[in-house]
């Protein structure tokens, strides 16, 4: 059994946390530092993770199995700069719903997310109901997407863009 949770169902409860329904053991240095090392470099192979955080092979195999089954571990994905497919220009769409639109927070979330040009969605708390992050061709194409595809939303009250220059994808701040 793993020493990391307990065998009774009380123990446990009070062990796990739950957040969008998914229990999460608690992480000990071990899983926090595989987590850090990952965020770094999704590749990493197990035998140098394991040489890093001080553990064998099999045991870090087995604890970033655990982790994914948590939901500690979200996935892997390739993070593509998407300049090479042709999307030169991205933005952050900040956008915010009329009153009476708020009961279908999620449909239009859903929507948001199917957009072509969508790149993550933000649902947030605050004066803004979601942050879009987008990637298009030009300037037309982003005036074409808040001006003839988000504004003219019956849902939409209001959008606020800003152009990002620069970011360091996949750079932890610590």
């Amino acid at each position: 059994m793993d020493e990391r949770r307990p065998a009774s169902t009380e123990g446990r409860a009070e062990a796990m946390g739950a957040r969008d329904g998914i229990e999460r053991a608690r992480l000990d240095e071990v899983d926090v530092a595989i987590l850090r090392l990952l965020e770094r470099s999704g590749r990493m192979p197990y035998s140098e993770l394991a040489t890093r955080v001080g553990i064998a092979e099999s045991t870090c195999h087995k604890r970033v199995r655990a982790l994914v089954a948590s939901g500690a571990i979200s996935g892997f994905h390739a993070a593509v700069d998407p300049s090479v497919r042709g999307l030169a220009l991205e933005a952050l769409i900040a956008v915010r719903l009329h009153a009476h639109a708020r009961s279908g927070l999620r449909r239009f979330q859903g929507y948001l997310e199917s957009l072509p040009a969508t790149q993550r969605v933000y649902f947030l708390a605050g004066d803004r109901d979601f942050l879009l992050h987008v990637a298009v061709r030009d300037a037309a194409a982003l005036r074409t997407l808040v001006s003839d595809t988000l504004s003219l939303r019956e849902e939409v009250a209001a959008t606020n863009t800003s152009l990002i220059f620069e970011h360091a994808p996949g750079r932890l701040v610590e």
